[in-house]
């Protein structure tokens, strides 16, 4: 026997007594049971979960001048073009249709369609919308839906294996297993956060899906990745159940959310700013303002105090207290723990709203009809942002029709600088005929002309 044969023989035997069937189309599968039991599957759990997911296709459509004639001076006739995407839902109202997702999959739509798992479509009517938590409510006017029962996603511990169902890539219906890998993820971006994350295959178009646990309950809406490619890499993020569920709430019942806060402003601890205030170590947020009026005031807090727990929930970071504020309900009342001057203690605060100004068409300007303007938040104003943020923009509006969107910045109004909602320009200043808005947009300027 040659060398070469010896080892192939070798190979095989060392195969054979490791129990791998060579050549043996019996033992080709698993077998359907183990000592008459059926082998462990999450078919069954499938099976009620993937009727109450649906798909959402959207159409957007957008205008645009053609440079062409704006080389002569001439606006020219606006071209328009119409872009689309996909994402996920899930049905968690089956007698009312309620469809929850993200903002980012149907945000600024013009058209949205649901499609159940059955083949159905729909069109599906926005009922709100919040581009701070990536939350949107759907209804659509079906029968014979299945809804998901929604879990306390304050009970998840890492470790728990979960399961993501949605439509990726535009594939068609598609689960994937993995485990919660973190809870209270944050800072990855803008707006409040407190994601689950989890290696269970996330991917584009999984937006809006569900995040389950093993019993089929939702636990988490599916919303975003962290990828150097653009593909999952096993590091997945989903809104949780508590969130959103509130989220949904406040939408349903007013359109959109009505965010609370504390009216301080925080910034990290380094070791040097702990060296200056005595403190042991760098945790928590040192408050550094605090606005007139504000429920920060009432409750006692001062400048240098350090914010160490809200509710009970340690604050390591600004990030926390942004996040952990922007999240409370309005009128909740909330414990605030604070370092001050070496001495612990707890005081109570009542979370008072952001300040808000709906257009109705008289308020401000004919022309912003339709447009809900909110402050800029903490978070907002990092890197030297300012103006005001459209929280809100009505559809048929004539800030909808010029292409405004639900998270547009406006920092100038008729080239006038724009501060905050009180000190917007108002009267006749603003003159008739056009209104020139500038615009911020995902770190790009541009005007807008109503």
């Amino acid at each position: 026997m040659t060398a070469s044969a010896y080892r192939r023989t070798r190979i095989f035997s060392v195969l054979g007594a490791l129990g791998f069937a060579l050549a043996s189309p019996a033992f080709a599968g698993l077998p359907p049971s183990i000592n008459g039991e059926p082998m462990p599957s999450l078919a069954p759990m499938l099976a009620k979960v993937t009727p109450a997911v649906v798909n959402i296709s959207t159409k957007t459509r957008v205008h645009a001048r053609d440079p062409y004639f704006e080389l002569f001076g001439n606006q020219g006739v606006p071209r328009q073009r119409v872009e689309q995407s996909l994402g996920s839902g899930v049905v968690i109202d089956a007698d009312k249709g309620y469809v929850l997702t993200n903002h980012h999959v149907v945000g600024g739509a013009d058209d949205i369609t649901v499609t159940l798992q059955d083949g159905r479509d729909f069109k599906a009517k926005l009922l709100g919308s919040d581009p701070e938590t990536d939350v949107a409510v759907l209804q659509i006017p079906a029968e014979r839906l299945q809804a998901l029962p929604i879990a306390d996603s304050a009970q998840l511990r890492v470790g728990d294996f979960v399961v993501a169902v949605g439509d990726p890539f535009g594939l068609g219906q598609t689960a994937t297993s993995g485990m919660v890998s973190a809870l209270g993820r944050s800072g990855l971006g803008k707006g409040f956060q407190n994601f689950i994350q989890t290696d269970a295959s996330i991917n584009p178009g999984n937006s809006g899906g569900a995040l389950v646990n093993l019993r089929g309950e939702l636990v988490g809406i599916n919303s975003m990745i962290f990828s150097p490619s653009g593909g999952n890499v096993g590091i997945g993020f989903a809104i949780p159940t508590d969130l959103a569920s509130g989220v949904m709430k406040q939408l349903l019942s007013y359109g959109k959310v009505r965010r609370g806060n504390l009216g301080v402003e925080v910034q990290d601890i380094t070791p040097r700013i702990a060296q200056a205030l005595r403190l042991k170590d760098a945790n928590g947020a040192v408050v550094t303002r605090i606005n007139d009026g504000s429920p920060a005031e009432g409750a006692g807090l001062q400048t240098g105090d350090v914010l160490t727990a809200i509710d009970g929930k340690a604050v390591r970071s600004a990030q926390d207290v942004r996040n952990t504020e922007g999240l409370l309900p309005l009128g909740a009342k909330v414990k605030l723990s604070v370092q001050r001057e070496g001495a612990s203690r707890d005081v109570e605060a009542t979370i008072a709203a952001v300040a808000i100004t709906s257009v109705d068409g008289g308020k401000v300007d004919p022309r912003l009809a339709g447009v809900t303007l909110s402050d800029l938040t903490a978070d907002q104003k990092v890197g030297g942002l300012f103006g005001v943020v459209l929280s809100g923009v009505s559809r048929g509006s004539v800030a909808a029709a010029a292409g405004l969107k639900d998270g547009d910045v406006v920092v100038g109004i008729q080239q006038r600088r724009v501060g905050s909602v009180k000190a917007l320009p108002v009267g006749r200043g603003l003159g008739g005929g056009q209104l020139l808005l500038t615009v911020v947009r995902e770190g790009s300027v541009y005007y807008a002309v109503l």
